[in-house]
């Protein structure tokens, strides 16, 4: 049976190293970004290093905040529609989490007036970024192995189970503007530099695990809470790479991780922009996925 991969543009594969989109057949889905009165398709015409540069310096936040939308239903037909003329059977279609946006609905939606032509499996990444790329790219891996879908189906749900995406948001500026922090929370913590340590729930939800005054201290915390989620795995058993928008907090986590014997064994991945305009350019830390060891079990 001939099978393909999909992914949504979120999942950074156009920013990781050009060995993944190059050694697999994985197709993108872009999602579209409004900035500055234009519309860009994520992964063309908006160089993210460039777009987090001008968020730190953008005058007028509030009235100039870059929104996002989801593919048109003309753009995922395509994809499922080439897919059947190339000969493919079988689709697996990784997306951004469901708790992130439509867009993940949307595609099921959309695979369902397929489902007489072709297999389609839309999946539910409960992750963004390269965390979420990670998992097109072992499956991919998976398919070149020719696993069965019923196996890969079940790994996949494993590494779902085993993945992590820990970090700060350096400055509140971007979660207030984006209405994600209200109130009198959004004052205090505006007034004396609360930083948020943030991560994805089980269930796809970005959320904060704890709140520390100054980044400083909440990269420290963020350290800590990585070194404790990985215990005494061995290298080898997992993939753990840096995640940030802008490049100054990054620098710092640099020089603290040193200090808490952290080493990444993965190359760093950029944040997409449609995920990183919520957050803003002041994002840093960590994607980790876990490698199952032939003495874990798979259910």
């Amino acid at each position: 049976m001939k099978r393909k991969v999909l992914c949504t543009s979120t999942g950074c594969l156009e920013y990781a190293p050009e060995r993944y989109l190059k050694d697999h057949d994985i197709g993108i889905i872009r999602i579209h970004i409004l900035f500055k009165g234009k519309e860009y398709l994520e992964g063309q015409g908006l160089d993210p290093v460039e777009f987090y540069k001008e968020l730190e310096t953008l005058e007028d936040v509030k009235n100039n905040l870059p929104k996002t939308a989801m593919p048109t239903s003309a753009e995922i037909c395509e994809h499922f529609e080439k897919a059947i003329a190339d000969g493919y059977e079988e689709l697996f279609v990784i997306c951004i989490s469901s708790k992130m946006g439509g867009t993940y609905n949307f595609i099921r939606l959309m695979a369902e007036d397929f489902k007489d032509r072709i297999k389609i499996h839309v999946i539910d990444a409960k992750i963004t970024c390269f965390g979420e790329g990670l998992l097109a790219v072992k499956t991919a891996e998976m398919i070149e192995q020719n696993m069965p879908t019923e196996q890969i189906l079940k790994e996949i749900k494993w590494m779902q189970d085993h993945q992590e995406f820990l970090g700060i948001d350096g400055k509140l500026d971007y979660l207030i503007y984006n209405g994600r922090l209200k109130g009198g929370k959004a004052f205090m913590g505006k007034m004396i530099g609360i930083c948020p340590v943030i991560h994805f729930s089980k269930d796809g939800d970005c959320e904060p695990l704890c709140s520390v005054v100054s980044q400083k201290k909440a990269l420290n915390k963020t350290c800590e809470i990585l070194k404790e989620i990985i215990g005494d795995r061995e290298t080898k058993d997992y993939i753990l790479f840096h995640i940030f928008t802008g490049t100054s907090v990054i620098e710092k986590l640099d020089v603290i991780e040193k200090a808490h014997g952290i080493s990444c064994n993965h190359e760093p991945v950029i944040m997409s922009p449609v995920s990183g305009c919520h957050n803003g350019p002041w994002l840093a830390g960590y994607g980790l996925l876990f490698l199952r060891r032939e003495d874990e079990p798979l259910e």
